[in-house]
């Protein structure tokens, strides 16, 4: 059992936290390392303490006279509650020394044991109807699905958050009564979320040029080539793999080359839109409903669940099994389909899933937006009066 007691008057040092460590066995002595620094000053437990109190130890690690095979009250004294990961790390630098005392005690070498330890590392091969065999890795296709998911998820949000406010702002200064003399108020929702969306994604393509020349001018400096560069001439000449003599860089290539980033990327941009003019209607009608930002709090809870979600999920389901049912229906449904697909396409998705799901998604964004239009007709014209739910259906109830 490992106790934590607070003290009052925390102080810290600058650099490493020392600990000051009271051993009634004589027998633990731990390794400092960056963080941490141990010292044994062979003092009472009183004495630790006011060492403590007075700031010259971040702490003081009591350990009684154990009995090894039920290691109970050890105790760790420090002016302010400790992190977490440093309590971790001691449990674990003393269960260490415990399990090697004990091994001693059955007579068993400690280091022969640990020469018989060995790493297994289990390589995948993804096997196609058609007979083909491309290497796979677990961990790339989590990164890739991580990012991707996440890219989209923030970009709904940020950017659907811009279109609700920019609705606002022109129902609020009058604009858009202007503006809807010349515009039906369809054509002119629709503007206001296209307009921003091309804004969005042509901040990506300008971060993926900037980040493409930027890396192109500084290895060109340095006399270096893209290593997408050498992968294109390598393979042109088939020497890709028969000239790489490191196992680990080897088996890096191979990832990469078992990875359709063509799939990947086309997958990305359509999810990208599409997730964004599904949930942009949404963000639009909710402005049109409304006067200010914060009359818009009650109608944003039933847009952001789905997406809470959808990242929830993406963590929970699709990331760690890809291929399970929850994950498939989070794929297909609309309202999830954009982040959850992301979380599974690096994984390789059947043809016919990934067409489902990307019509399902077309059609929700129809039915989003052809909803949304209504809300939007009679919303942009209505100012001073509280809308609420109620007051929504029967704007969509009015043809």
């Amino acid at each position: 059992m490992f106790l934590w007691i607070g003290l009052s008057d925390a102080t810290t040092s600058e650099n490493r936290k020392v600990i000051e460590v009271v051993d009634e066995n004589n027998s633990f002595f731990l390794e400092s390392d960056e963080l941490y620094s141990f010292s044994y000053g062979e003092l009472g437990q009183e004495n630790a303490k006011l060492l403590v109190q007075e700031g010259a130890r971040f702490g003081f690690l009591y350990i009684p006279d154990l009995d090894v095979t039920n290691p109970d009250g050890v105790i760790f004294y420090s002016e302010e509650t400790p992190p977490i990961s440093m309590i971790t790390s001691l449990q674990l630098l003393l269960q260490r020394k415990i399990e090697a005392f004990r091994l001693e005690a059955s007579g068993i070498d400690p280091m022969i044991l640990s020469s018989y330890k060995t790493n297994v590392d289990i390589q995948t091969i993804i096997l196609s109807e058609a007979g083909g065999e491309r290497v796979s890795n677990s961990v790339v296709n989590y990164a890739i699905g991580f990012l991707a998911g996440i890219l989209i998820y923030t970009f709904i949000f940020v950017y659907g958050n811009q279109v609700m406010q920019g609705v606002i702002e022109e129902k609020s200064s009058r604009i858009i009564e202007i503006l809807v003399s010349s515009l039906k108020p369809f054509q002119l929702m629709m503007g206001k979320i296209i307009g921003i969306g091309a804004v969005g994604l042509t901040q990506f393509l300008i971060w993926i040029l900037l980040i493409t020349v930027v890396s192109s001018v500084v290895m060109g400096y340095f006399g270096m080539k893209m290593p997408q560069q050498q992968m294109l001439e390598m393979s042109s000449q088939q020497e890709l793999f028969s000239t790489v003599d490191n196992p680990e860089l080897l088996e890096v290539l191979q990832m990469v080359q078992g990875l359709d980033f063509a799939q990947v990327t086309l997958t990305f941009l359509v999810y990208f839109v599409g997730g964004f003019l599904l949930y942009g209607a949404f963000f639009a009608a909710i402005g049109a409903a409304v006067d200010s930002p914060s009359d818009a709090q009650q109608f944003m809870f039933p847009v952001t669940i789905p997406l809470l979600v959808a990242y929830m999920g993406l963590f929970i389901f699709v990331l760690d099994d890809p291929n399970s049912n929850v994950s498939f229906w989070l794929s297909i449904i609309p309202f999830t389909s954009p982040v959850a697909m992301m979380g599974r396409v690096s994984f390789g998705v059947p043809w016919q899933e990934l067409a489902l799901s990307i019509a399902l998604l077309v059609a929700g964004f129809l039915s989003t937006t052809w909803l949304a239009g209504k809300i939007y007709r009679i919303g942009i014209l209505v100012h001073g009066s509280k809308v609420n739910y109620k007051v929504l259906w029967k704007w969509l109830k009015q043809n």
